[in-house]
């Protein structure tokens, strides 16, 4: 606190207010709307969303469609609660007296700010929380499903379960492959799967896999040979194009995670932005008028 002199030898002190800038009252309750408005509206939106969604082929809305429509309503959500949020903190604050009209200004964008991000981490633990009970929820799921495959499997188990059936399949190959997949159709079967599971994890199937993969399909089936590695390198393509198409949504879905994280990220920033605005405007709606004291002359 600076001191200064006047000039007729007078000592001036600063007038210091003895109270906080900051009243949490209007930063709670701007907060608390801002949450209840954003959990109405998220219902709303989720209520409409699974109009679009049906399980009946032709009848449910593209997932692009719904992804972009879900990302707008969020941001219209994001939006409509910060300015409610903010406007109400701006209403119920107290009018600060012998204030400069900047720093009212800044306070009430601060305390919309504040209100903002209050009700931002409470949503976004609301639904952290609730995405981590469905994730939670389908882990089970899937390691039930996991356990049941692995006790049917191991009820079947045998060599050919092994990391190295492939190879010993490679080793032990007979010469005249026709009689052996003609007389054992088990056996047949699961080599030709491992031959396959191999080449998927290795990225392709060897020449020679190929040529033992016809004969076997001649055998079984009684086409030629040639007839056979047609129908193999068929169905080898139609393994190749699954794969690409896989390869094609998991980045389909990257660029749309992407996509929806920058969204999300531009929401929240002009969300902070709206709600520091409504404080300032709603703030400036209460000091327009001034109610006052009238003292009579003595």
């Amino acid at each position: 606190m600076s001191v200064s002199m006047t000039d007729s030898g007078e000592i001036a002190t600063p007038v210091e207010s003895s109270k906080s800038a900051m009243t949490w009252g209007p930063i709670f309750g701007g907060a608390a709307a801002a949450i209840g408005v954003t959990l109405i509206l998220l219902l709303l939106g989720s209520g409409v969303g699974l109009t679009m969604v049906s399980p009946w082929s032709g009848q449910s809305s593209s997932l692009s469609t719904v992804g972009v429509t879900a990302a707008i309503w969020l941001v219209v959500v994001q939006w409509l609660s910060s300015a409610l949020g903010g406007y109400i903190t701006g209403r119920l604050r107290t009018k600060w007296a012998a204030v400069h009209t900047d720093e009212v200004f800044f306070r009430d964008t601060a305390h919309g700010f504040i209100s903002w991000a209050l009700a931002t981490i409470f949503v976004a633990g609301f639904l952290a929380s609730s995405l981590t009970s469905l994730a939670g929820a389908g882990a089970q799921a899937v390691g039930s499903a996991a356990t049941a495959a692995g006790t049917a499997a191991s009820s079947t188990a045998s060599t050919s379960d092994l990391p190295t059936a492939y190879f010993t399949d490679a080793l032990l190959r007979p010469e005249q492959a026709r009689a052996g997949a003609t007389s054992d159709d088990a056996s047949a079967t699961a080599e030709v799967s491992r031959i396959l599971l191999n080449g998927a994890a290795a990225g392709q199937i060897a020449d020679d896999d190929k040529a033992y993969l016809a004969t076997i399909v001649s055998a079984r089936t009684g086409l030629s040979e040639a007839d056979a590695r047609t129908r193999v390198d068929t169905v080898l393509k139609r393994i190749d194009d699954a794969k690409v198409a896989a390869q094609k949504a998991a980045d389909e879905a990257r660029k749309a995670a992407s996509t929806t994280a920058l969204l999300g990220a531009l929401s929240l920033l002009i969300g902070a932005f709206i709600a520091s605005a409504a404080a300032a405007f709603g703030g400036s709606q209460r000091d327009e008028e001034e109610d006052l004291i009238v003292t009579p002359r003595i």
